[in-house]
């Protein structure tokens, strides 16, 4: 099934019954990816009285409450009301939904102790997108990203200065593969995120973060289609499920 998606004059063909889905399952097993120092998801049916939700247990349908932690816990995507005083919500930020976007591969520079996402490498895979999007995969790429630990880890971030960048050429959604764009231990800087929504100076409400993606390595840099599904909470983010169509 194709359709056809018009941006800056440019019209792009893409197959809609072939999407790249680079999310990451949400579980409450030892296998889901876990960040910020708390433990898994909790998917459980409602008890009521001696009523179970659970269709094996005698009730006619399955009814479970989840408990989990959008920044935590898997994919999710968060606007400025993330870092804000002021209550923004993620509901609001993101009112359109299929963007172009451009998948760039880094390896982390060794700053010290610290791997870095540098804008030496930012700025010369992007060579001046015209992207609304940029989707950054980190090396090594292992299957092992969709189970990680990554609580006191020291996982690679993104350098301030090329979150700046991406902000200055006018990305609006920017995804990565890490539980966050900034160091997991900053004191709570947030250096990364402050530059791409340009907080203070002049925050950009429609802009947003996507975390803890995965992109596959059959998934090839360049430019694709994205669509952004963003669960429809009244928070300062929630659980998305980040697709990708070949241009074809």
């Amino acid at each position: 099934m194709l359709a056809t998606i018009k941006s800056n004059n440019t019209t792009y063909t893409i197959d809609l019954l072939k999407p790249l889905d680079i999310s990451i399952v949400l579980t409450d097993t030892s296998s889901n990816p876990l960040a910020w120092y708390i433990e898994k998801p909790k998917i459980s049916p409602v008890q009521l009285g001696d009523w179970v939700g659970k269709v094996s247990q005698g009730a006619a349908v399955n009814f479970n409450n989840i408990s989990f932690n959008p920044h935590a816990h898997g994919t999710h995507t968060e606007c400025l009301g993330h870092i804000t005083n002021a209550f923004y919500s993620i509901n609001d930020a993101v009112s359109t939904f299929f963007f172009i976007a451009e998948i760039i591969t880094i390896t982390p520079t060794l700053i010290g102790e610290d791997h870095v996402l540098s804008l030496e490498d930012i700025s010369r895979k992007l060579n001046n997108t015209k992207a609304q999007a940029v989707i950054i995969r980190t090396l090594p790429n292992t299957g092992d990203k969709t189970s990680r630990k990554y609580s006191n880890t020291n996982w690679p971030y993104l350098d301030d200065k090329a979150a700046a960048f991406l902000r200055d050429l006018g990305v609006q959604h920017l995804l990565i593969d890490l539980p966050s764009v900034d160091k997991e231990k900053d004191d709570g800087a947030l250096l990364a995120h402050k530059a791409f929504w340009n907080i203070p100076k002049a925050p950009r409400k429609e802009a947003t973060i996507t975390e803890f993606i995965y992109v596959p390595d059959t998934i090839k840099d360049g430019p694709y289609v994205l669509n952004l599904q963003v669960a429809p909470f009244e928070n300062d983010a929630a659980p998305s499920r980040p697709v990708l169509y070949k241009i074809a």
